[in-house]
């Protein structure tokens, strides 16, 4: 009975139950600063009132606006990007789009397939994480004209519009700070780069900053550790053990951060007392640690409210511009790295 009922109700309902012409309902969905807030309230009590859903795909086939966007993520396992994801969805919201979000586990060929998914959806522009993507998905946007972007990557000869930070930077500007502290001897701990070019790109800056220091970069110091803090702790755990050990781990990120701090506790050794730990990120919850993370902060906030209003102007025409916004790191300092002073005192 409810899903009959259902079927007949559409906007010439609505607009009879509100008291309103069709095109008053519509012009209440699409421009809903044009009609008065009395009108918009009688509209929407009569949509709660039937259960009336707009057909989106019907506009769509009428070559109008879908009104969504897709976001197509590496991972939703972690809080790597969830901050950036909800302040995307919060700014395209405020424009009227809604966000359709994919993830493809770090693979290429997985991205590919998910872009092609939005698009039988009729998305209206398709949002991607970093600079690297398979040569299919980059030739399928220039041939179905979607409208893209990056976010999280900033580099100035994007081929894409993009809106994020400098990954190779953030590596430099971490290296740097355990060089400021005092540290020679340090080890790396960072994802598998391949199909991760934020990976890729803060592991080169990490690696050059420490060369150009003359800093030796020890192969059995430098190891790979995925998005777990389980097995971030394992890695820790062995290298830790062993009688030459680094005075000092930078992580490629926070998660693996954590992990590692757990995995030098795990072998009785304190942070940063006997050993100093830093990340890349500035996630949730990096700074209520104990002690709190030292780390590289990535504005992920500023960069999913900027990326989310110049996309959303970029798809309605507001704006034309091939935007490439870099957005600032910061350092922060809290519990986990110390002068290498005081490591040698301690020992």
């Amino acid at each position: 009975m409810s899903d009959k009922f259902n079927e007949k109700v559409d906007i010439v309902a609505v607009a009879k139950a509100a008291r309103v012409s069709p095109s008053t309902v519509s012009r209440s969905f699409n421009h809903p600063g044009l009609v008065s807030p009395a009108t918009r309230k009688r509209i929407t009590r009569a949509v709660e009132k039937l259960g009336y859903i707009r057909n989106r795909a019907a506009q769509s086939m009428h070559g109008r606006r879908n009104a969504t966007i897709g976001l197509i993520v590496p991972t939703i396992d972690h809080a790597i990007f969830a901050e950036v994801i909800q302040s995307f969805s919060d700014s395209i919201d405020r424009a009227g789009f809604t966000l359709l979000i994919a993830s493809h586990s770090y693979d290429l060929d997985r991205e590919y397939a998910m872009m092609r998914k939005l698009m039988e959806h009729r998305v209206d522009g398709i949002a991607l994480v970093g600079l690297e993507h398979a040569d299919a998905s980059l030739r399928l946007l220039e041939q179905q004209g979607t409208p893209a972007m990056a976010l999280w990557n900033y580099a100035p000869d994007s081929l894409l519009p993009c809106v994020g930070a400098d990954n190779h930077e953030a590596g430099r500007i971490a290296a740097d700070h355990l060089l400021g502290l005092g540290h020679r001897d340090i080890g790396l701990v960072f994802p598998r780069p391949d199909g991760n070019d934020r990976a890729s790109a803060r592991l080169s800056g990490a690696r050059d900053r420490l060369l150009a220091a003359g800093v030796p970069l020890i192969e059995d110091w430098q190891w790979e550790a995925p998005y777990s803090i389980a097995q971030a702790k394992q890695v820790a755990q062995d290298l830790l053990r062993r009688a030459h050990r680094p005075t000092a781990l930078l992580c490629g990120n926070d998660v693996i951060a954590q992990g590692v701090i757990y995995g030098a506790q795990s072998c009785g050794l304190r942070v940063p007392q006997d050993i100093s730990v830093t990340g890349i990120g500035d996630f949730k919850g990096s700074a209520e640690m104990e002690p709190g993370l030292t780390t590289v902060r990535i504005p992920a906030r500023s960069i999913g409210e900027i990326a989310g209003e110049r996309f959303t102007d970029l798809i309605t025409g507001a704006s034309e511009d091939h935007f490439r916004i870099r957005c600032p790191l910061e350092c922060i300092v809290r519990g986990t790295s110390a002068l290498y002073e005081m490591l040698r005192l301690s020992l």
